[in-house]
This record gives C-alpha cells, structure tokens and sequence, in this order.
C-alpha cells in the first residue's frame, strides 16, 4: 500500500482559497498526478485544500471523499512568549531545549503546553480516524505495526488533500515518532508531495515508511519557484 499526502497549494488564507501562484502550482501537480494509478482520492473540507484537488480530480476525471478529520490539526496551545493561542508547532529553538520530553514518545502529551491545549486527545482523535480508513482496505494496527491478512488491498494507492501540521501528524503515527519532532523538524511546500509505503516482508506484518516528503518536483521541472509558506526563511529552488 502507499499513501500519498499532498499539501495543498499556496494559500489565500483569508479567503481559504489558493493565489494565483497557488492556482498555478495545483495545476502543475495535477499534470503529474495523472500519472498515478489512485485507488481512492481523500480531501479536506478547507476550501485551499478542496481547490487544490480539484485541479487534479478534473484532470484525472474522479471525485474525492471529504473528510472532517483531514482538515488542519486543530488543537490551539498557550504560547507564552508570543502571549497568544497558535498552532502546536513553530517553537523557538529554547522552548523545545527546555521541554526533552517533547522528543520521548511516551511524555509528550503530558507535557504542560500540549496537556493545557488538549493536543494529545485531538492526536489520538485523528489518527484512530486514519487506522479505521485503513482497515476498510485489510491493513489493522496492532501496537507499532500493522496486521494484515489474505484480502488486505496490498496494491492500494492513498491519495490525501490536506495540510502541513495534519500530515505530520498522521505520519508520526504512522512510522511510530511524536509530531513535536516533525513539525518541527520538516518543511512540507505548498502541493509538496509525500509518500509513504508498506513493507511486507513478514507474513501478516506490515510497517509503514517515508519513501519521499516534501517533494516538489514539478514545480522545480517547470520552473515554478517553492512557496515559503509554513517556513521562515527562502526554500532552496535548486
């Protein structure tokens, strides 16, 4: 099996659309995707997310299954040095100095900021949505691993319209890390593309690993420069 999750094109926030320079980009992906041999296509329900599918779903000549849990990681902390509510990640370089346990797969959720900001229950919320979509297609989660059995749809191809934040957090659970480390530890661009995929080499056993994030190759190929959205200096264009 491959999941694959797509970030969605550079956004107008304000609107929940895409920029122009967002339309351009999910046009760019589109062309590539038509390639792909989906199984079934998911979305968010946010309008940048919805638009940026749509490019893609009219090309490939399918519809998408929105889903409520897809939407961005909903689960506002307390920041006390910025002395307002945000997004669980984008720390300063000290606060994760100061808070280890944000690294440990056992603490994390017990730590003051995530536990005050209910992150640990929306975490177990959106992945337990993640594992039941998973077993309509064989594949059933069993400690860090996944079970499979005789009619396990081992070909199936993912495709998921979402976010940044939603995207590491699911592949936290998927490879077994805490989010804290890939929020802030990757950079996923605006219609970055990342894909992961089951190894099955014992029987009944299956494990999930990165076989590509972040990736913008068909922005590079046509010359279409890497939106900074969701960083905080210039991406390289190389």
């Amino acid at each position: 099996m491959k999941l694959i999750f797509i970030r969605h094109g550079e956004p107008d926030y304000e609107a929940d659309s895409l920029t122009e320079k967002g339309w351009r980009e999910a046009e760019l992906l589109a062309k590539r995707a038509a390639d792909w041999n989906v199984t079934d296509f998911y979305c968010s329900p946010l309008g940048r997310a919805q638009h940026t599918a749509e490019c893609t779903l009219k090309k490939v000549q399918r519809t998408a299954t929105t889903l409520e849990w897809l939407r961005e990681f909903n689960a506002p902390i307390w920041d006390e040095m910025m002395q307002r509510r945000k997004t669980p990640w984008d720390f300063y370089p000290e606060f994760m100095a100061q808070n280890p346990e944000l690294f440990d797969l056992q603490k994390w959720m017990e730590n003051d900021v995530m536990a005050e900001g209910g992150v640990g229950s929306e975490y177990i919320r959106v992945y337990k949505e993640l594992d039941a979509l998973l077993a309509n297609y064989g594949y059933f989660r069993e400690g860090c691993r996944y079970r499979t059995r005789e009619d396990t749809h081992q070909d199936a191809v993912l495709v998921f319209f979402c976010h940044l934040g939603i995207t590491c957090a699911l592949l936290s659970h998927l490879i077994n890390t805490t989010p804290s480390q890939l929020w802030q530890g990757f950079f996923l661009a605006p219609t970055s593309v990342t894909i992961v995929g089951t190894e099955e080499r014992t029987p009944q056993e299956a494990y999930f690993r990165c076989q590509a994030m972040g990736d913008t190759t068909h922005l590079l190929m046509a010359g279409e420069p890497i939106s900074y959205y969701g960083y905080f200096t210039d991406p390289f264009q190389g």
